[in-house]
C-alpha cells in the first residue's frame, strides 16, 4: 500500500530532479533498485531513499547482517604491487589494495553500485550538473594527528587533476575536472566546478575511482613512509613485494574495526595463493580469476563470494585501415562469437553475456529492450560477400597473457575460419602489450585487432569516453563518430535516470551498427575465503573492506 501522506511529507524541500526520480519509482516507471542507487547519485541520504521506498508501498532498506566477533587476525592473499605506492599513480590491484587499507574516500561504491557517505556526508548537484557540493564528515582525524578538512580534499584532488603529475586518475578526470577547479567553501564545504555538465559525477570521486583517497594537504610523496589515512587500520609494517600488516585504528572517526590485525602476503602468481588457502596459512585471497581457480569453486572448505560486475575484455579492430574499416566485416566477426559458450565454458557460468556495448546488465541506465546479438555464421558470410572480403584475409590478434583472456583469443580464432578469417595469435606479457600506454607506442593502442582487460566501474562514463570518443585517450579502435561522440556527452551530461536510459539505447544501436568493439561477456568478480571467515567486503574494483571481518 503506498502512503501518500507520508510521501508528501518526504517530498518536501525535495528539487525537482529528486522529485521526478520519485514519481518514476510512485508510478512504477523506475524500479526499487534503480530508485536506491540513483537517488545516492543525487546525494539522497539512505535512511531518506528507505522512507520513500516503504511509503511507495515497496519494503524497506535492508537491515545490514549481525557483526561478528571482535579480535581476529585476517591474512589475506594478493597479487604483488608492481611499482611504489602512491596514491596519485597506482594503477595496479596489489597497490591499490594496500594504500585503501590506511586511506578512504568521499563516498563508496557498493557491491549493489549504490553510493554510501564516507568521509563526505553528502553531495548535491546544482541545477544542470556543472558544480557538485559536497559537506565533509566533522572531527576525522588523519593516523599523523590533524584533523581532515576541505584544504586536505582540495589538495587531494587537485594533485589527481595536475597533468604535470603523471596521475592515473587523469583518465577519470580528464575533461571533467581541472586542478584549481576544486574550491573550498569552509572548512567542512567543497565545491567541484567541472569542465561540462555530468550526471554520475559523485562516482569519479568514490572508491570507483581508486586514486581519489584524501591524504593530507602537506603530502610531498614517499607514501610508503607514511601511508597516512584516515581508515579504520594504520600500517605495522610495509615490506616491498613481501607483504604488509596493518592494526585497528583506536582513533577511527566510525564503529572500530573488529579485527586486532590483518596481513597481507604477496604472490607472484595464483596457483601458491589456492595453496595457501587450502592449507589454512591464509584467509582470503582478494581476487580469484574463474579459469585458475576452478579447483576452489566447489571446495566444502572455501566460500566464493561472486560480485557482478562491469569488468570485461575489449576486442578492439581498427576502423582506419584494411579489411576492417568496413562496418560490415566487424559485424560478421563479431557475428562469429558463440556468446552462450563463453558465459557457460570458458567463464564457468560466473559472468553475464555482453552486447558489444559497455552497457552491462548491472547498469540501471541499460536499455534492456535492444536484442542481444548471436551467432550466426550465415548472416556472417553474407556481410563479408557484401564488403568483397568473401574469400576471407589474415590479420593478426595482438593482447596480453592475463587472466582467461589467452583462451578466450583462441576460441575466437576457431570461429572467425568458418567465414575465412585467419587470425595469427600475438600473446605478449602485459608490460610489453601496454609499452608506454600511448599511441606510437603501444601494442595495444596500435594493433589492428587485440584485447585487453578493462576493470569494473561503478557508471560506464569511463568506458563511453576514453576507448570510444574520437579523441579517447585509449581509443585503440580509432573509431571516430560524430554521432557516437554526441551522444556520449549527452548521456554524461544527464542527471535524470530516464534521460540517461533513453541516450543508453541510441548508442547501443549505434555500437550494434559500427561495431568498434566486441564485448563478449562482462565477468564476475570472485573473491575466495576459508569456511567461517565473515564480515568480507570486496568491490571489483580489487579492494577490500575488512573492518567487521571475523573468524569462527
Amino acid at each position: 500500500m503506498k502512503n501518500y501522506r507520508i510521501l508528501d511529507l518526504l517530498r518536501r524541500g525535495r528539487s525537482p530532479l529528486e522529485n521526478h526520480l520519485i514519481d518514476g519509482l510512485v508510478d512504477g516507471r523506475v524500479s526499487r533498485r534503480d530508485f536506491i542507487r540513483h537517488g545516492s547519485l543525487l546525494g539522497l541520504s539512505l535512511p531518506l531513499l528507505g522512507g520513500i521506498t516503504t511509503a511507495a508501498g515497496l519494503g524497506a532498506m535492508p537491515s545490514l547482517a549481525r557483526a561478528g566477533a571482535p579480535g581476529a587476525t585476517i591474512r589475506v592473499g594478493s597479487s604483488v604491487p608492481a611499482a611504489t605506492i602512491d596514491p596519485v599513480t597506482i594503477a595496479d590491484a596489489g597497490g591499490l589494495l594496500v594504500m585503501q587499507q590506511v586511506a578512504e574516500f568521499l563516498c563508496v561504491d557498493g557491491p549493489d553500485l549504490v553510493l554510501k557517505p564516507a568521509l563526505a556526508e553528502s553531495w548535491k548537484p546544482n541545477d544542470n550538473g556543472t558544480v557538485w557540493t559536497f559537506k565533509l564528515r566533522k572531527g576525522v582525524k588523519f593516523h599523523s594527528g590533524g584533523e581532515m578538512k576541505a584544504d586536505d580534499v582540495v589538495a587531494s584532488i587537485d594533485r589527481l587533476a595536475d597533468p604535470a603529475n603523471s596521475s592515473n586518475a587523469l583518465s577519470v578526470l580528464t575533461g571533467i575536472l581541472q586542478k584549481g577547479a576544486s574550491k573550498k567553501v569552509d572548512d567542512y564545504t567543497v565545491e567541484f566546478h567541472l569542465d561540462a555538465p555530468n550526471g554520475n559525477f559523485p562516482y569519479m570521486l568514490s572508491s570507483d575511482n581508486y586514486n581519489a583517497v584524501i591524504i593530507p594537504a602537506t603530502y610531498k610523496g614517499d607514501y610508503e613512509k607514511s601511508f597516512d589515512g584516515t581508515g579504520p587500520f594504520k600500517i605495522e609494517k610495509y615490506t616491498a613485494k613481501v607483504g604488509a600488516s596493518f592494526v585497528r585504528n583506536e582513533d577511527y572517526w566510525g564503529e572500530k574495526a573488529l579485527p586486532d590485525r590483518t596481513e597481507f602476503t604477496f604472490f607472484a602468481d595464483m596457483q601458491p595463493q589456492i595453496l595457501a588457502l587450502q592449507g589454512g596459512q591464509i584467509d582470503i585471497i582478494n581476487q580469484m580469476p574463474v579459469l585458475s581457480g576452478v579447483a576452489l569453486l566447489n571446495d566444502p572448505n572455501v566460500d566464493i563470494i561472486s560480485l557482478k560486475s562491469s569488468a570485461h575484455q575489449q576486442l578492439h579492430m581498427r576502423c582506419d585501415d584494411g579489411p576492417l574499416k568496413d562496418a560490415r566485416v566487424r559485424r560478421a566477426i563479431a557475428l562469429c562469437l558463440d556468446r552462450d559458450k563463453l558465459a557457460a565454458g570458458l567463464m564457468k557460468g560466473r559472468s553475464a553475456l555482453g552486447n558489444d556495448s559497455p552497457f552491462a546488465a548491472v547498469y540501471p541506465s541499460t536499455d534492456t529492450t535492444i536484442p542481444q546479438r548471436k551467432q550466426d555464421i550465415a548472416q556472417a558470410k553474407q556481410l563479408m560477400e557484401a564488403a568483397g572480403v568473401g574469400q576471407g584475409f589474415k590479420v593478426t590478434l595482438t593482447t596480453e597473457r592475463y587472466l582467461e583472456i589467452p583462451e578466450y583469443a583462441q576460441l575466437i580464432q576457431n570461429w572467425v575460419k568458418e567465414i575465412g578469417v585467419e587470425l595469427e595469435l600475438n600473446i605478449l606479457d602485459q608490460g610489453a602489450y601496454y609499452g608506454d600506454a600511448v599511441f606510437g607506442k603501444s601494442n595495444w593502442l596500435d594493433s589492428v585487432m587485440g584485447i585487453t582487460d578493462y576493470g569494473h566501474r561503478g557508471v560506464p562514463n569511463v568506458y563511453l569516453a576514453a576507448p570510444l570518443k574520437s579523441e579517447g585517450t585509449w581509443n585503440a579502435a580509432h573509431f571516430k563518430n560524430k554521432d557516437y561522440d554526441a551522444l556520449a556527452t549527452s548521456y554524461i551530461a544527464a542527471l535524470d535516470l530516464e534521460a540517461q536510459k533513453a541516450d543508453a539505447g541510441k548508442i547501443q544501436k549505434l555500437l550494434l551498427e559500427e561495431t568498434p568493439v566486441i564485448f563478449g561477456y562482462f565477468y564476475d568478480y570472485l573473491t575466495a575465503t576459508a569456511k567461517g571467515v565473515t564480515g568480507v567486503q570486496p568491490t571489483a574494483m580489487s579492494q577490500l573492506f575488512l573492518e567487521k571481518a571475523s573468524k569462527a
